[in-house]
């Protein structure tokens, strides 16, 4: 057995494609999963699937123009971000009114360029499900260097973005800039999604900001050791997920959430177990 995986390992590591995706993949899952423990606490989690839509539509327009992908879609996904952050700060448009308007308008405006223009072809369902093959050398020279900044930037702002996650209110009076690092924690988010869509596709990247924070707060309870865990959870999902999926030839995005199911339900067991140990 151990020698099986250590051959897949070999054989997937010699095509030179694969190593550029499994890097690219393994800085995304990272970025999504530190970001998604603030956006589930904030109970803003969705907030990835409304911005994936934008930047599925993004993706339709630069396809139809025939534009690099990333350079048009990282743009407008940010400016969505902000728009969003915008619209949830309305007490009229509520946080999840706001995001299914943009998302769906998005989501509409790429469908109806696609029909317009290329037609619903392969690419098309790469946008929307994912495909390792789907980047090329410079989408992929491009995202490596985008996931270091969302990283740097994450590491030298925590204590802000926890405090804002944690009691904005508390942190706004103690002369914190929370309007700031609201916008920050959107504009990470937004880079984020648009690095991952091309791997995991347009309706599965929010399961990679979704699944790995709540996987970890069955078992942890303080904000560091739930970020830090949750960042151990995404990362062994994801190359378990791609490993699964060169050796059966699935869907990359789909073998990976599918993991990251199974991690969720092993970890809710656990938690259990545990609750019930505690109190013999």
């Amino acid at each position: 057995m151990n020698f099986t995986v250590i051959q897949v390992l070999s054989e997937m590591f010699s095509y030179t494609f694969l190593v550029r995706a499994v890097l690219v993949g393994f800085l995304v899952s990272l970025c999504a999963s530190l970001l998604g423990v603030s956006l589930v606490l904030k109970r803003y989690s969705m907030i990835g699937d409304g911005l994936s839509h934008v930047g599925f539509g993004a993706l339709a327009i630069a396809t139809a123009a025939n534009l690099a992908p990333l350079t048009v879609s990282i743009p407008i996904v940010v400016m969505a971000a902000f728009l969003l952050l915008r619209l949830s700060e309305n007490a009229r448009i509520k946080g999840d009114s706001a995001i299914a308007l943009i998302s769906t308008g998005a989501l509409a405006i790429g469908v109806v360029v696609i029909s317009m223009t290329t037609g619903m072809n392969t690419d098309v369902c790469n946008y929307l499900f994912g495909s390792i093959l789907a980047m090329s050398k410079s989408d992929v020279y491009l995202s490596i260097l985008l996931s270091v900044v969302v990283l740097s930037l994450f590491i030298l702002c925590y204590h802000k973005i926890f405090a804002v996650t944690f009691d904005e209110t508390f942190a706004k009076a103690t002369g914190t800039k929370t309007g700031l690092y609201n916008m920050l924690i959107a504009f990470l988010t937004a880079v984020t999604i648009v690095l991952g869509m091309r791997m995991m596709g347009a309706l599965l990247i929010s399961a990679l900001i979704i699944f790995p924070a709540l996987t970890s707060m069955r078992v942890c309870k303080r904000f560091k050791t739930v970020t830090l865990c949750s960042a151990l959870v995404s990362v062994v999902c994801f190359l378990v997920g791609v490993v699964i999926s060169y050796s059966y030839a699935t869907p990359t995005g789909a073998s990976v959430v599918m993991v990251n199911i199974a991690a969720f339900l092993v970890f809710w067991g656990s938690n259990g177990v545990l609750v019930r140990l505690r109190k013999r």
